[in-house]
């Protein structure tokens, strides 16, 4: 008798043990194919780590989140692979994409020489941005929505206590540990690099005026901004490349105070319109005005797609950490300061579509 108590004991606990198993599948696929509250949606999943990084015990996960429009994934691929060729740690790239890039991006990274990346692309519903941003019905192409992704930080990368952003016009020539390893001050949920800092200062555009203070951003003349007693001469930051407290990020609701801003500036029309012209920085300014940390300057080494570029020696880009195309001229476009460094990094398309446009400077002066 009491055997066969035994056994039909056991015979229920293994039935209600594999309902319970079958549930959690359930539930685990549920939330691998739903979309979060955001539409930041997982497409592909990140493999196992390497087996010489458990060996060497360096198996902690420094996420790098970068997004990759269609017409610049050949930028994006450059800078992943300048990442993941120049360092041994554990680094999973967190790539933001619109659908219809979906397929085009995973056929470049499991065709190359990047096919052994950890990585995991997110879709981006661009929905998130209505009320948020002004269209210009002028412009059909006039918003970037991709270029909104780093507002939402959390929502990428929800298990990260720390991440890295970077544009898809940069490149890295040293390990990215170091640019992560980056000390953020209590309290502060991002580090940005100064305009004011000495790399800046030595390129600056003669005749730009204000451009890299606030108010080369934000309209002094609306009483919102004026209310907020930021002095307008205080020195900007550039948002292409920072480190984030992603724990900090959250506690301070981060996210929503740029909305609130962004929602704001559609009623009120805040951003300056003279000299910066852009959309992503100026709330970011707002919300990060003195509280933020600092990178070293040679981590975010800019203006290389500009004119100003060009006054950098052959000798500093080579010590530069971190080398940023930001301007109009992309490397992997018109001519630009030091594409030939670019494209050392760059991995051809499979499929074709990317191609390099290359113009001699005498005939892109000619036109």
């Amino acid at each position: 008798v009491n055997i066969s108590i035994l056994v039909v004991a056991v015979v229920v606990f293994l039935l209600v043990l594999h309902h319970n198993l079958l549930g959690l599948s359930d539930l685990l696929k549920r939330e691998l194919t739903d979309s979060n509250p955001l539409g930041l949606q997982p497409i592909d999943f990140i493999p196992v780590v390497p087996q010489r990084l458990t060996d060497e015990g360096n198996n902690k996960e420094i996420s790098v989140v970068i997004a990759a429009s269609e017409e610049r994934l050949g930028g994006a691929i450059a800078a992943i692979n300048s990442i993941y060729r120049n360092t041994r740690s554990n680094v999973v790239f967190y790539i933001v994409t619109l659908n219809d890039t979906v397929d085009h991006l995973r056929l470049w990274l499991r065709n190359t020489a990047l096919k052994n990346l950890r990585y995991q692309i997110l879709n981006f519903d661009p929905r998130v941005l209505e009320g948020k941003v002004q269209m210009d019905p002028q412009k059909a192409d006039s918003i970037k929505p991709l270029t909104f992704a780093r507002f939402y930080l959390p929502n990428l990368v929800p298990h990260a206590e720390k991440a890295i952003y970077v544009d898809d016009d940069v490149i890295v020539q040293d390990d990215i540990l170091e640019l992560y390893n980056t000390p953020l001050k209590p309290g502060h949920a991002a580090a940005f690099s100064d305009d004011c800092d000495s790399t800046t200062n030595k390129v600056a555009v003669h005749g730009a005026g204000n451009q890299y203070n606030y108010i080369g951003f934000l309209d002094y003349k609306k009483e919102t901004i004026r209310k907020l007693a930021m002095k307008a001469n205080t020195c900007s930051f550039n948002p292409g490349v920072f480190v984030a407290n992603v724990t900090e990020w959250k506690l301070q609701n981060i996210t929503e105070q740029l909305e609130k801003w962004m929602t704001l500036n559609v009623v009120e029309k805040l951003y300056s319109r003279t000299l910066a012209g852009s959309i992503t920085t100026p709330p970011l300014l707002i919300v990060f005005y003195k509280q933020h940390s600092s990178i070293d300057p040679l981590w975010n080494v800019r203006h290389l797609g500009s004119s100003a570029g060009k006054r950098y020696s052959p000798q500093f880009v080579k010590a530069a950490k971190l080398l940023h195309w930001n301007g109009h001229f992309k490397p992997w476009g018109r001519t630009a300061s030091y594409a030939e460094v670019w494209e050392k990094w760059y991995v051809p398309d499979p499929t074709g579509k990317f191609s390099l446009i290359r113009r001699h400077p005498e005939a892109h002066e000619a036109k």
